[in-house]
């Protein structure tokens, strides 16, 4: 006997079709799951509601990791900044927490996130273009002045110099008078999404492997509070990837970080609690509430069944949010702050933890501060008008949703599985396959674009002539010789016996199996720089040649 649905579909819409037709032959999310006219509960008969769906902060933490989620704390409002010089970027954070943001977001420039001094040849060009530079610990005091940071929270999106820049950080909160044990905030610490779609590696894998869990170690013990990692689906995602591949890329790239702890000798529920996610919002925005949900149900089946985690803390997606830099445009620059709002929205409907708003005028440079300001007002709209925030997963029961919900961890589970027959995200990194994966979706959705089978406002749809002589942010590199001035006195003042001798103890420690991090402390309060101590592992541990890797 015919459902009502199907009884539906051939009585009443297959006919309407025929007299109007729909703007396309076939609807799709950006998964490539087919997507129904309508649903219905049919659409929901093989999902248990108690094992699938359940309460708010139960197992299996689909529907949110706290009971009364934003009743009783707003998700933590972070934009992302630095540039220029430490000063400028100190500047800029007490700004952003004088409008309201709750938590810094520390964004660092290329030659602190691949290893180099300011100074060095490689870095001509690019200091405080991307990010803060940071190559000592005095700018790190700098950068953190008159922010108490036993009262903040602070993310630091770094990866292959994630040990060194969590280093300076508790270096300066000691010098602050602030225990580290109550430090909050989170490391990047994400290395292979680096292989898989960013570039910003320095070593090979297996030894950034070891330095990843051995921040792990450090950090259960000296930083309680510290999440040691955010496992980032973001890079994968702005690279061209889907959302059924970042959220299997993701946990795939976590069950790595998992199996690689627990092979080193810890326990899962001894860093279980401090491993935390980041994902992207995107402007399909059921797709993307519809993952958040995705990824909170599949990682707690993960940890729980696979690895036999106890502490239901070790079982929970904690994730931060960023809006898609990808998805700005150039073009017609206003339209940014509608795409920023509305994947703003998923990621408040999703229930995250944290969230950045890109601004308007990204596409063209580093924001202004005006334009930092209006995302931050974005969030704050959102937080205390909408209404969105008075209930826990407000978008729970829509039959569209839960069905795509359970598409979607279908879907990530088979690229799950396809890596484990490949032996591990690692072995299929070098394999090429998650690079390879990537090309083909980022080449399919340009390939729509380029044929208008997606419409992007004002792109390949609704052009319009307008003036691009727009005022966008330029750094003065006045900042770049101060950063540099200061690094050469730093050089001049210290101990330099003090800093051999760190540096000498970092290198034996490398060459053995003992954990790095207090050694790279000891350095980083000799004042040795960024250069000198990521020298010491390029020595012991070579660097990585992704020509020669696939």
């Amino acid at each position: 006997m015919a459902t009502k649905k199907e009884q539906w579909t051939e009585k009443v819409w297959k006919p309407s079709v025929e007299r109007f037709a729909e703007r396309r032959e076939t609807f799709q999310t950006t998964s490539e799951i087919k997507i129904d006219p309508v649903y219905t509960p049919e659409d929901l008969n093989a999902v248990d509601y108690d094992q699938e769906i359940g309460m708010p902060g139960e197992f299996p933490f689909t529907r949110g990791v706290q009971p009364n989620m934003y009743r009783g704390r707003l998700w933590t409002m972070r934009q992302y900044s630095g540039f220029a010089s430490a000063e400028e970027s100190n500047r800029r954070y007490r700004y952003l927490m004088e409008q309201g943001q709750t938590g810094l977001s520390i964004a660092f420039d290329l030659p602190t996130q691949t290893g180099y001094d300011s100074d060095h040849e490689l870095a001509l060009g690019e200091v405080g273009k991307a990010g803060v530079p940071i190559s000592s610990l005095a700018d790190m005091e700098i950068v953190m002045e008159g922010i108490p940071l036993d009262k903040v929270s602070t993310s630091m999106t770094i990866n292959s110099t994630a040990s060194l820049l969590l280093c300076y950080y508790i270096a300066t909160a000691k010098k602050q008078g602030v225990d580290p044990k109550i430090l909050a905030g989170t490391v990047q610490n994400d290395i292979l999404k680096e292989y898989i779609a960013r570039g910003t590696q320095i070593y090979p894998p297996q030894p950034s492997m070891r330095l990843v869990t051995d921040l792990f170690e450090y950090c259960a013990e000296e930083t309680p509070r510290w999440n040691t990692i955010s496992i980032s689906g973001y890079h994968m995602r702005e690279a061209g990837c889907t959302a059924a591949q970042e959220l299997g890329f993701t946990l795939a790239d976590g069950i790595s970080y998992v199996e690689a702890a627990i092979k080193a000798g810890l326990d899962v529920d001894s860093f279980g609690p401090q491993l935390s996610f980041f994902f992207v919002a995107q402007s399909n925005l059921l797709e993307e509430v519809a993952k958040y949900r995705a990824a909170r149900r599949l990682w707690a089946k993960i940890m729980k069944d696979r690895f036999g985690a106890k502490n239901p803390r070790s079982m929970m997606v904690r994730f931060h949010t960023q809006t898609a830099g990808v998805s700005l445009t150039a073009q017609q620059i206003d339209n940014n702050v509608v795409r920023s709002t509305l994947q703003a929205l998923a990621a408040v409907l999703g229930g995250t933890q944290s969230l950045h708003t890109n601004s308007r005028d990204e596409a063209l440079a580093l924001p202004t501060e005006d334009a930092v300001k209006l995302s931050l007002r974005t969030q704050q709209v959102l937080a205390y008008e909408a209404g969105i925030t008075d209930t826990v997963d407000p978008l729970a029961g829509s039959y569209y949703v839960e069905k795509l919900t359970s598409e979607l961890e279908e879907a990530a589970t088979k690229y799950i599985e396809e890596i484990d027959k490949r032996k591990g995200a690692v072995v299929a990194i070098e394999e090429g396959y998650q690079q390879q994966e990537i090309a083909d979706s980022a080449y399919r959705f340009q390939m729509e674009v380029e044929s208008k089978d997606r419409i992007v406002v004002g792109v390949n749809d609704f052009v319009e002539e307008e003036d691009t002589h727009i005022g966008i942010f330029r750094i003065d590199p006045e900042e770049t010789r101060r950063h540099i001035a200061r690094l050469e006195k730093v050089r001049a003042d210290r101990d330099d016996e003090r800093v051999a001798t760190a540096l000498r103890n970092l290198e034996a420690i490398a060459r053995g199996t003992g954990n790095p991090v207090p050694a790279i402390l000891e350095c980083v309060e000799a004042y040795a720089t960024t250069g000198e101590i990521c020298d010491v592992f390029r020595e012991v541990f070579g660097t990585y040649d992704p020509a020669t890797a696939l």
